[in-house]
């Protein structure tokens, strides 16, 4: 009776321990990228560039600078918003960037496994 389920000729071990080495390079390059990434930064505008907001790739953010014009004790909610807008743009440029690099180390598999 033939065996069911099995690998000729024992192949699947070697195979498995190429898919562990490659798994563990991958995992490497994703951490080297990872840190990369974090020592990046990214800048956005907004007003016309009256509010710059400058973010790290840990997503924190770095520095604040706003052109005198837009500073309008009478208008503190424009400044706000302004500096909301500029920051959220270089959050998603950050975001962009690390999505990329994700997508450039697994083939465009992305997160989207089903498990």
């Amino acid at each position: 009776m033939a065996k069911r389920g099995g690998f000729p000729g024992g192949a699947m071990p070697g195979n498995m321990s190429n898919l562990m080495k490659q798994a563990q390079r991958m995992q490497r390059q994703m951490e080297e990228s990872q840190k990369e990434l974090e020592t990046k930064e990214f800048s956005a505008t907004a007003g016309g560039g009256a509010v710059e907001v400058t973010v790290s790739g840990k997503k924190e953010i770095i520095s604040v600078k706003l052109s005198e014009e837009v500073v309008d004790p009478e208008d503190i909610e424009m400044l706000q918003d302004l500096i909301v807008a500029a920051t959220n743009e270089a959050l998603r440029k950050a975001e962009e960037e690390n999505a990329a690099i994700m997508n450039k180390m697994t083939g465009g598999l992305g997160g989207g496994f089903p498990f």
